[in-house]
């Protein structure tokens, strides 16, 4: 077993780090830190979520699965959020599969434990309700993204959600990932990260991509991108 990055918190999550003191000291004690390695499964479509998670320095994908296997990409969660809204919106279970897109860690609460706290304070009910608002904005916009606009639109938008989403401008993924994620064939996506290595916007290695021009990566995005940023910014917190 990997062993844990002792300088991890669990403030380090923006929505724990969001609540008031005495709340987040009611919190930490439940919480465990966990390792998610790249391309883990947290829970599959209909499962009876156990835990919700609360990333620090991973991402976590949320995707829908057809009956032929192929999968789609709705949501991105990293250090902004949280996966485990069904639990206290009441569903329990949620018909997407949550991966571990990025590697890396993320502090858990037993389902439980969790719903207990959510009821037991106004102030997290709240948050994560905004919380909630901003991941519906994400997931409408996604599904117009993917609609309407290019695979290098479409990758662009998807590198700049993951790096707001983590520290520091590195992603450890593959472009094999990237096309699951996308619900696009690999050689458009080879394609597309080959175009943005030529204009020196990204650095690619096999598992890793490192962002060279952000500013250029918002340019050649789509609009997609600063509709999801607008409306997470106006409903959370940002960093400490």
């Amino acid at each position: 077993m990997r062993p844990l990055d002792d300088t991890l918190n669990p403030r380090q999550n923006h929505l724990i780090a969001a609540l008031p003191t005495d709340v987040q000291e009611r919190l930490l004690p439940n919480l465990e830190l966990v390792h998610l390695p790249l391309g883990a499964v947290l829970y599959e479509s209909g499962d009876t979520l156990c835990h919700a998670y609360f990333p620090v320095d991973c991402i976590i994908s949320l995707l829908y699965v057809m009956e032929n296997g192929a999968s789609a990409e709705i949501s991105v969660v990293g250090n902004e959020g949280l996966v485990g809204t069904a639990l206290f919106m009441g569903g329990e279970s949620t018909p997407s599969r949550a991966i571990v897109q990025s590697a890396g860690n993320s502090y858990r609460m037993a389902a439980q434990q969790f719903k207990t706290e959510f009821s037991r304070h106004s102030e997290m009910l709240m948050l994560l309700l905004r919380y909630t608002q901003a991941l519906i904005t994400q997931m409408a916009q996604t599904a117009v993204c993917n609609r309407h606009h290019s695979i290098d639109q479409q990758i662009c938008r998807w590198l700049l959600l993951s790096l707001d989403r983590l520290p520091g401008n590195n992603l450890k993924m593959t472009q094999e990932l990237i096309a699951n994620m996308l619900g696009v064939r690999r050689e458009g996506v080879t394609e597309a990260a080959g175009k943005l290595q030529k204009q020196g916007v990204i650095s690619y290695q096999r598992g890793s991509i490192t962002v060279l021009d952000r500013p250029k990566l918002e340019q050649l995005s789509c609009e997609c991108y600063a509709v999801v940023k607008k409306e997470t910014d106006r409903l959370l917190p940002g960093p400490s």
